[in-house]
């Protein structure tokens, strides 16, 4: 008999009330989850429990601002107080957060935005939920990189660049040093999915880029979004328990690292 894969365990999903977070805490829920929704609008975060809690789901919502450390550790420890353990860790916030990407629209507040929310938010994130993986005796963080963080994209700016390729190096470094206790932690970088304000930067486009974003797509369409979503749960489930500190790179063929 099936048995979803992540029965019993409580996972906590940043930027979860839209887009590709919420179609990940969906997933998670569908799989026996408990779920913690981390995300800064109250409307869509309250809206999105609702919706998910109509099933019977274990769901809970908080509004965390992932760049405030304290705020950040006080909502974590919530969480593990209410579902008495904390096993996953999406890390999904962030983004260009409707940034300019040409060079000379980007102002300092942009940099500093970009960078604060996907660097600094994924740190404070995943030190606040370490404490409690000890106690579970091990746990997964999944980060969020970025084709835009492994290549030039044409679609997002330079902050953006950076701090997703920084995620890469926090990443790297933060599974060496959490291994010994039975944590791993691993980075997806999606190519372009659009959901939205990524579905307004590419139709800003010119047709022009628009068609050579797709020409560069060996399987010659754009992604579905379920074609991220399961991956990340992949990374998550126990079906990857060998694996910590990589990078599963999720583009349709775009970018082929070697």
């Amino acid at each position: 008999m099936f048995s979803p894969r992540f029965n019993g365990k409580a996972a906590i999903v940043t930027g979860g009330s839209g887009g590709i977070g919420s179609a990940i805490a969906e997933a998670l829920l569908s799989e026996g989850a408990m779920v913690a929704i981390f995300d800064t609008n109250q409307e869509t975060l309250q809206k999105s429990v609702a919706a998910f809690s109509t099933s019977g789901s274990m769901v809970i919502g908080e509004v965390v601002d992932v760049r405030d450390g304290a705020a950040v550790k006080k909502a974590v420890d919530a969480v593990a107080e209410k579902f008495g353990r904390v096993d996953i860790l999406i890390a999904a916030a962030g983004g260009s957060l409707g940034t300019p990407r040409d060079l000379n629209e980007i102002s300092e507040a942009d940099i500093d935005l970009v960078l604060d929310v996907n660097v600094k938010g994924t740190f404070n994130c995943a030190r606040a939920v370490i404490e409690h993986m000890k106690k579970a005796g091990g746990g997964s963080i999944v980060t969020f990189s970025s084709i835009g963080g492994r290549g030039a994209s044409p679609v997002t700016g330079v902050p953006y660049a950076a701090a997703k390729s920084a995620i890469l190096g926090l990443t790297r470094r933060l599974a060496r040093e959490v291994g010994a206790d039975k944590i791993r932690v691993n980075a997806i970088a999606p190519g372009l999915f659009l959901t939205g304000r990524l579905q307004g930067m590419f139709d800003a486009l010119a047709e022009s880029e628009r068609n050579e974003v797709l020409n560069a797509i060996p399987l010659k369409r754009m992604p579905e979004i379920d074609e991220c979503v399961q991956p990340v749960l992949f990374l998550a489930s126990d079906a990857a328990s060998y694996m910590t500190g990589t990078v599963l790179d999720v583009n349709g063929g775009r970018l082929m690292p070697s």
